[in-house]
């Protein structure tokens, strides 16, 4: 016969799962709401690299036309539906119907950074073989995006997303630690998810294409080289109950498409991230 009869504390509050939850690469795309139709024209527009012309021998300037491209964005439906029966939420430790619409949010947090990281990896230029990340690394991307006519002086609108292990190596790097070089200490406090350094905004995230390996895709790029179109009103989050087959359920819907709209505008920085795997 046993002299102890332990009891088991639940603890009703639930600890959220160790997850991305938002979209960081959205607000760094040209982004577009369509109103109606599955598919976001952009134009691309320009003079296609024209040069001054003087007069011709019979008195007339030469005409031209200039470059007028249009690039579509198609649309795709997305969705995420969480599903409990009425007796599993009733009987389950946490608040179930709060947990299924937290959760749904996530995941096309997540579907919504993926599909602008699958627009990026179509780019075709590169710094060649993945290499681990360094000061030169760094600035051989702006310098390659200066040869293309990229405008780096648009600083707001200069990004790099980076993988975890290429913001290890930063924070190796002095120049990206002192005080001299940046506005905010990345020594100092928390660890952020953009940076501005270098002539870029950084952005370390956690699901670059072959992340934690010794070629990871990242990207060096200016927001009008990808674009981003999706619904009017954006995400469509709802959440209920059916009465007939007793169970509550939770859904994030969204209509969305991403698109490289200038291939000049981006550049694939393979970087070797095999070393803090």
């Amino acid at each position: 016969m046993a002299d102890s009869a332990f009891q088991i504390q639940f603890r009703q509050e639930f600890i959220a799962q160790f997850e991305q939850g938002q979209s960081w690469l959205r607000n760094v795309c040209t982004t577009e709401a369509v109103i109606k139709g599955n598919q976001a024209m952009f134009l691309v527009a320009g003079s296609g690299g024209a040069t001054a012309v003087t007069r011709g021998l019979n008195g007339n300037i030469p005409p031209r036309v200039d470059s007028l491209t249009q690039v579509p964005a198609t649309l795709v439906e997305w969705h995420d539906k969480p599903q409990r029966t009425e007796f599993n939420i009733f009987a389950s430790q946490g608040d179930g119907r709060r947990i299924m619409q937290m959760s749904t949010v996530k995941v096309m947090n997540r579907k919504i950074d993926q599909d602008i990281l699958g627009a990026l990896s179509g780019a075709s230029s590169s710094l060649g073989p993945a290499q681990a990340m360094t000061l030169a690394l760094a600035t051989r991307a702006l310098a390659h995006l200066d040869l293309q006519d990229v405008d780096t002086t648009e600083e707001d609108n200069m990004f790099f997303v980076g993988s975890p292990a290429m913001r290890a190596y930063l924070m190796q790097i002095p120049e990206f630690q002192k005080a001299e070089y940046v506005e905010i200490k990345p020594l100092a406090g928390p660890a952020r998810r953009f940076r501005r350094w270098a002539g870029f905004n950084w952005i370390f995230h956690p699901h670059v294409p072959n992340v934690g390996t010794a070629n990871e895709q990242c990207f060096a790029f200016h927001r009008s080289a990808v674009g981003h179109a999706v619904n009017t009103g954006e995400m469509d989050v709802r959440a209920g109950y059916n009465e007939e087959n007793a169970y509550y359920w939770a859904r994030s819907s969204i209509f969305m498409g991403s698109a490289l709209l200038q291939n000049a505008g981006v550049v694939v920085v393979s970087h070797d991230g095999s070393k803090y795997t």
